[in-house]
């Protein structure tokens, strides 16, 4: 038996580029045969800042409340799931010195706590935090417009599908760029919206994927295909 995972998936009780909700999403993907998302919502400038109070209700310069905030969408979607969907925690980060996004998997919610700088961190530190806690740094569409390439020492991997429909993510030129240096390769939806976005990247393994240190195990096996617009693909070979 076959189970798919998510990588990348937001949701528009947090994120303000996205309007999908907890339910919607749910419905979403179990008609997908999906078994679990990874929820990465947007921890940025752009969620809790001046743009987004229609949603964000708390205090710009409170970390505190950043975090409560954030933690809606996570509680929201795992309600709504209930046992149908395994849901694990997960962010996409875009640090206000960097315009580019990372996608970080492994870590929880004490880890955002404990680290309110972490949007005023080089590329190289959030690495070293997020290694530091046992997670990984992936980089999201990092051929897309206004992205900035990363040297890929200061990276466990790169996103080398990106579904949305609205972006070129270059994905082909990211295949590239991942087996040239070998990195770890992620493939994921970016789902946004119910009504335009539909679930088409992932991972797939031969068993269920649960949690938060599970799903950092199988990446680093690289025991796993990539769902690219509903094909799978082998993973490559990391070159050591």
């Amino acid at each position: 038996m076959e189970y798919i995972t998510e990588l990348h998936c937001h949701s528009g009780e947090v994120s303000n580029c996205a309007s999908a909700t907890a339910q919607e999403i749910v419905d979403a993907y179990c008609a997908a045969g999906y078994t679990s998302i990874v929820l990465t919502n947007h921890f940025s400038f752009y969620t809790f800042g001046y743009g987004n109070l229609q949603k964000f209700p708390g205090d710009p310069d409170s970390h505190s409340d950043k975090v409560d905030f954030f933690m809606r969408g996570y509680d929201a979607l795992r309600e709504a799931a209930g046992d149908r969907l395994n849901v694990i925690f997960g962010l996409e980060l875009r640090s206000n010195t960097d315009d580019s996004d990372y996608l970080i998997y492994g870590v929880d919610e004490l880890f955002l706590r404990s680290h309110p700088d972490l949007m005023d961190m080089p590329v190289s530190g959030v690495l070293q935090e997020v290694r530091a806690a046992g997670g990984l740094l992936i980089q999201a569409h990092p051929f897309r417009n206004y992205m900035k390439v990363q040297n890929p020492q200061r990276l466990d991997g790169i996103e080398v599908f990106n579904g949305c429909v609205r972006h070129d993510s270059r994905n082909d030129i990211a295949l590239l760029w991942a087996e040239k240096f070998g990195l770890m390769m992620t493939s994921g939806s970016d789902y946004h919206h119910a009504s335009k976005d539909r679930p088409n990247g992932g991972i797939v393994t031969d068993f269920p994927i649960t949690d938060e240190k599970q799903l950092v195990d199988v990446l680093k096996s690289k025991n796993y295909r990539l769902l690219c617009a509903g094909e799978y693909h082998i993973q490559a070979t990391r070159k050591d």
